[in-house]
């Protein structure tokens, strides 16, 4: 089987990763991936071991051009299947050009944004399975419109095996220039408003007023960067509050953290709750999207409801409070991510819509 997969992200994390999971699996077992994507991006280069990799220009929603050139790759290429794996133009052109091209295509959704019916009607035309990487966006899409013939669910992943380390806190301390005795929350996420940054720095003053020894590092890049440090300034929150930039070393970090937070009002599903709930790191989250698939509550972390600044606080202090819960919660996150998250069943999952939707064009 010979797979092209298109991936317009720029950065290896989130649904970059997801695909290089994927092309992995399949590559050990024997199938052929094409990978087309942005010039220069991350994830060109670590996918050049389990795909051909064609780089190619990739602008965004407007740029149309991009439907010709992917179509010009398809019809070089020749691929059984086409799996598209992001938005940022790619579901649309790449939907465009693979039916041009009269190749069967699958369109991984990894976003729980809503869509217009009407546009839902028509996006998803240009595929014959969307698969949804949570149950909560598959229950959005459906909401929408979207026929459930058409729909698949195949969860994100993580690969746990990184973040199984014993962390080394003395580095961590060192690295972010935190007291000797103090205990870290962080939130791994992209800097824009939905992550619910702003929420938590809501938050955090009552906290850090009864927990003097907790510090908070805002892992990610994006956006609403100016926006939270004015925030933090102006909340002077300064000795208590860092902004750690985008890190490709969580593998190191995460064991060393004491709770993540992930104060999200809307989310897919959160791999870097996988991440944590892998390095036996306990979760306070929201209830939104796809995170309750992720975080089990009461079983590896706690959920509030989204917005809910007292509700949030509550939580994370309730985990503070409690070393022996801390420690329940991280255990039970192990568990989790290796009986429910691994990439071998996501592999699979995948492999089992291509043999779907490929006899079913054998059919027709």
């Amino acid at each position: 089987m010979k797979v092209l997969h298109v991936e317009a992200g720029r950065n290896l994390y989130g649904g970059a990763q997801q695909v290089l999971y994927l092309l992995e699996g399949l590559h050990a077992r024997g199938v052929h991936n094409v990978l087309a994507c942005p010039r220069g991006c991350a994830l060109a280069r670590a996918a050049a071991p389990f795909a051909r990799v064609q780089e190619m220009p990739m602008w965004g929603d407007l740029d149309v051009l991009m439907a010709l050139r992917l179509y010009r790759l398809m019809r070089h290429v020749r691929p059984d299947i086409v799996h598209l794996h992001s938005r940022i133009g790619a579901d649309v052109m790449g939907g465009i050009a693979a039916r041009l091209a009269r190749l069967p295509v699958v369109y991984s959704r990894r976003q729980d944004n809503p869509e217009l019916p009407w546009s839902v009607q028509l996006k998803y035309r240009l595929h014959d399975r969307v698969i949804a990487i949570s149950d909560g966006i598959a229950q959005v899409k459906l909401g929408e419109g979207l026929s459930p013939a058409r729909l698949r669910v195949v969860r994100s992943v993580v690969d746990a095996r990184p973040y199984e380390g014993a962390p080394d806190r003395a580095w961590f301390r060192a690295q972010f220039e935190l007291p000797g005795e103090s205990r870290a929350l962080a939130v791994v996420a992209q800097l824009i408003e939905r992550k619910g940054h702003l929420l938590l720095l809501e938050a955090l003053p009552l906290l850090l007023a009864e927990f003097a020894d907790v510090h908070v590092l805002f892992f990610g890049k994006g956006p609403l960067d100016a926006k939270l440090r004015s925030a933090i300034r102006s909340a002077g929150l300064q000795d208590r509050v860092r902004l750690a930039g985008f890190r490709t070393d969580l593998a190191r970090i995460l064991p060393c953290l004491d709770l993540l937070v992930h104060p999200a009002y809307r989310e897919g599903l959160g791999v870097s709750l996988l991440q944590a709930s892998a390095a036996g790191v306990p979760i306070v989250a929201c209830r939104a999207g796809g995170i309750p698939e992720a975080v089990r509550d009461g079983v590896n972390g706690l959920l509030v409801p989204p917005g809910d600044v007292d509700a949030l606080r509550g939580a994370i202090a309730r985990v503070l409070r409690d070393p022996g819960l801390a420690r329940r919660l991280g255990d039970a996150g192990r568990d989790l991510v290796a009986k429910e998250f691994s990439p071998d069943s996501m592999v699979e999952g995948n492999l089992a819509v291509y043999r779907e939707v490929l006899a079913e064009k054998a059919r027709g």
